[in-house]
């Protein structure tokens, strides 16, 4: 239930602070005094869409918050628990949207930031709004199996019905997957056993490309190398006067030196190993220049092996790496392409188990929605002729569908296609809702539909807005005991015109726009008993108020009153 709704700098709106309670509260106001701009106000709750222009000039940002009270509504508190901590917090359940000229709209539940998705879909179980937006969705047709499932109370047993039928739908596009597997088998095959026997053949190794460019670098530069190793060789050991040759001199005089000085902080051992290290070293240079050769032969197959290896990257990756990484993915294919059949098999038997399944279940469904569809048929047939409509003829017409073949089509809501048909006058043919009702029809068409849903509808708050549309007199007063009604199972909220329908309210708002320090504003309050008298009286008399027209004023709202009395004594 609605408790308090709070609205800022929305529209014309400055600042407006409304509290709600149960059973039937009017609202009434002056034409453009600001009733439909409340009601987009609340229309953001429900996740409509928010833009710039929604927001009072002058200010950045727009706000508007309700606080509902959700004792009682055990499944809306369950998924707040599951939602995690901050959202559920016991029978209170505040929503707030926040409009920024920026574009960085938010929205809260309980004061944790959630995307709109998942606010419109909490507040949706908790607020329904029937405008002109409604009409439409009750003109298209493609909603009629929705809204028929809801009056009839069978969501749960399609919600059974549409886990099957997703099940097989999975399995079946699974089967395509694999028939496409299969039938591309063939080429698969041929053309992965050409590409492992193109690696295979090569016999690659890791790192082989690397040595073979660090061999080929050698190659290339043999004369060079064979110069810098003799080099080293003279200079080391090889010639006259080298390194070693003053390096063993430098050694005898150090012995010398010591015979006569053994203070001479030089090790003779250490001198020594140095030496050996660079006759070692200077043996090396020698072995490794003798070794050195220009092979033409061997260069030219390093450059083919390279070329075969450049081409085998290039075409399955760009290291060798990569070769041996794509020649496992060909391997681990081509064993899923071998068990592609047995997969099939396996498939199409949980399939045909899944079929019958989904068949039974869909010709439950069917044949529910059929008994449901009559007992609809009649409600409304007992509610459209109380208001106003008493040649009206309402049915739920189940269309056939149109297949060859031995399977239905199948769908996410059944195979069962509908459509509301209208009638509205003796003598005349049923014809689709869509081409039939006139606005003022459609509203006590909804009405009617609110009626018959009242005792299985789920949702706390219902907003009527233009329920009186095209409407008047004994017809109207039949709206407002129909409104009264359905506020006995919901809180009603009700925008309107009529003072017919404005006598049922147990509470009376009043929305009134004013300018304030030169700017306008809609305010919206509760009437006291004598200012209810007022505004009864304002809605039947318009500009000039009589006492005859307070009088009978006074009379409809205690005819009201007395019968609302006999209705609670019966």
């Amino acid at each position: 239930m609605l408790t308090e709704l709070n609205i800022k700098n929305f529209a014309i709106i400055d600042e407006l602070k409304v509290s709600f309670d149960n059973g039937l509260s009017v609202i009434s106001g002056e034409t453009g005094a600001g009733k439909s701009i409340i009601i987009g106000a609340v229309g953001l709750l429900l996740g409509e869409k928010a833009s710039g222009d929604m927001i009072r000039s002058s200010e950045d940002t727009a706000v508007v918050e309700a606080l509902f009270d959700i004792g009682g509504m055990e499944a809306l508190k369950e998924r707040l628990k599951q939602m995690g901590r901050g959202f559920y917090q016991g029978d209170d359940l505040v929503i707030r949207r926040v409009v920024s000229r920026s574009g960085k709209n938010r929205a809260y539940l309980n004061g944790s930031l959630v995307p709109l998705s998942l606010l419109s879909s909490v507040s949706e179980s908790l607020l329904n709004i029937c405008s002109q937006h409604e009409h439409q969705v009750i003109l298209n047709p493609e909603n009629h199996l929705d809204i028929l499932d809801e009056l009839g109370g069978i969501l749960t047993l399609r919600s059974e019905y549409t886990v099957v039928y997703e099940q097989y739908q999975s399995l079946n596009a699974r089967i395509r997957e694999l028939e496409s597997v299969r039938q591309r088998r063939g080429e698969r095959e041929d053309l992965f056993g050409f590409q492992l026997q193109e690696i295979d053949t090569a016999a690659l190794k890791i790192g082989e490309d690397t040595a073979l460019l660090e061999e080929k670098r050698v190659l290339e530069n043999a004369q060079r190398l064979m110069d810098y190793a003799g080099k080293v060789y003279d200079t080391l050991y090889g010639k006259k006067g080298s390194v070693l040759e003053g390096f063993r001199e430098a050694m005898a005089s150090i012995r010398e030196i010591k015979k006569i000085d053994t203070g001479l902080q030089i090790s003779e051992e250490g001198i020594e190993e140095l030496f050996y290290q660079l006759e070692d070293a200077a043996l090396i240079v020698r072995d490794y220049a003798k070794n050195l050769s220009f092979d033409a032969t061997r260069l030219e197959a390093i450059e083919e092996r390279l070329t075969t290896i450049g081409r085998l990257k290039r075409k399955y990756g760009g290291t060798l790496e990569q070769v041996f990484q794509k020649r496992a993915e060909m391997e681990e294919e081509l064993r899923g392409i071998s068990s592609v059949a047995e997969e099939i098999g396996q498939v199409s038997k949980t399939m045909t188990l899944l079929r019958s399944q989904m068949m039974e279940t869909a010709g439950n469904l069917s044949q529910e929605r059929r008994r449901k569809a009559a007992r609809l048929k009649e409600a409304m047939k007992a509610e459209i002729r109380t208001l106003g409509m008493a040649g009206a003829r309402f049915e739920v017409v189940f269309k056939e569908p149109s297949f060859n073949g031995a399977e239905p089509p199948f769908n996410r809501k059944g195979v069962d296609e509908v459509e509301f048909y209208l009638a509205t006058n003796v003598g005349e043919t049923l014809k689709p809702l869509s081409r039939i009702a006139s606005g003022g029809e459609l509203s006590r068409i909804i009405l009617a539909m609110k009626k018959v849903l009242a005792r299985t509808g789920s949702v706390g708050t219902i907003i009527f807005d233009e329920v009186d549309s095209g409407i008047g007199g004994a017809t109207a007063e039949i709206v407002g005991e129909k409104l009264r009604d359905v506020s006995g199972y919901h809180q009603v909220l009700c925008i309107t015109h009529l003072p017919q329908i404005a006598c049922f309210g147990d509470r009376h708002y009043r929305v009134t726009k004013m300018v304030s320090r030169g700017r306008t504003d809609t305010c919206m309050r509760v009437l006291s008993d004598e200012e209810r008298l007022e505004e009864i009286t304002r809605m039947l008399g318009g500009v000039e108020l009589t006492e005859k027209t307070r009088e009978h004023a006074r009379e409809m709202l205690l005819a009201v009153r007395k019968d609302g009395e006999q209705g609670d004594r019966d």
